[in-house]
């Protein structure tokens, strides 16, 4: 499985929105290397003044000495869960998401070893906690919510997991990975089986001299 995801992943030509000033965000999927693979997520902590208790990839913002976006997600998952960027495998980007809190994300896909001495960290998160791929693969949605943002619906599947909601932002990334990384047949555009959840619509906060990108993020952004 996971040496089919490295093939594909290197194959691929993310979306990449460089051309859009504004402020940036890189996030890392753990993929922890288990004879039945997972993928890492975190809760945010409930006493949060944001997002709290939201699920999340580790990530955050970019700061003015990281190299790149990926040094980003590299530090703030070192930050986020003690995760020593030398156990990090890199197999490549996603494509670049914009929440219309104004903030690119990009992506980034890595291979972890099992059983490493995670920890929270308290000042941020409450929760660490892994879920099988194949959960995902398996399509084990409980509904997809319909996120329209600038007249484009978004059909976002939301995953229960052992009392943890994954959807939105993380939700949307996961998708890519599926589709892109496993050949699963499933897409952010058309209307899946199944029940759904209208929001109401959105509109991007995209600078004024920019295109609207072709994937824009839903309303509830991860950072």
């Amino acid at each position: 499985m996971l040496e089919k995801l490295r093939k594909q992943l290197q194959q691929l030509t993310p979306q990449r929105l460089d051309h859009i000033v504004m402020r940036e965000a890189a996030v890392l999927l753990p993929i922890v290397e288990r004879p039945e693979p997972t993928l890492l997520f975190t809760r945010r902590a409930s006493h949060l003044s944001t997002h709290s208790g939201q699920v999340a990839f580790p990530g955050g913002k970019r700061e003015p000495f990281d190299s790149d976006l990926y040094a980003t997600a590299l530090r703030e998952a070192e930050e986020e869960i003690a995760l020593d960027p030398r156990l990090v495998e890199p197999l490549g980007r996603l494509s670049d998401v914009i929440s219309l809190h104004g903030i690119r994300v990009t992506p980034w896909v890595g291979i972890i070893p099992p059983d490493l001495p995670l920890v929270a960290d308290p000042g941020e998160l409450d929760a660490i906690f892994e879920v099988p791929l194949s959960h995902f693969l398996d399509d084990y949605r409980t509904h997809t919510d319909v996120i329209t943002v600038d007249g484009v619906a978004h059909y976002v599947p939301s995953y229960h997991v052992d009392g943890h909601i994954i959807w939105g932002l993380s939700a949307m990334m996961l998708v890519e990975l599926l589709a892109e990384g496993f050949g699963m047949s499933i897409d952010l555009y058309q209307r899946p089986q199944g029940p759904l959840q209208y929001y109401p619509e959105r509109t991007s906060r995209l600078p004024s001299s920019s295109a609207t990108p072709s994937r824009p993020a839903p309303s509830r952004s991860n950072k």
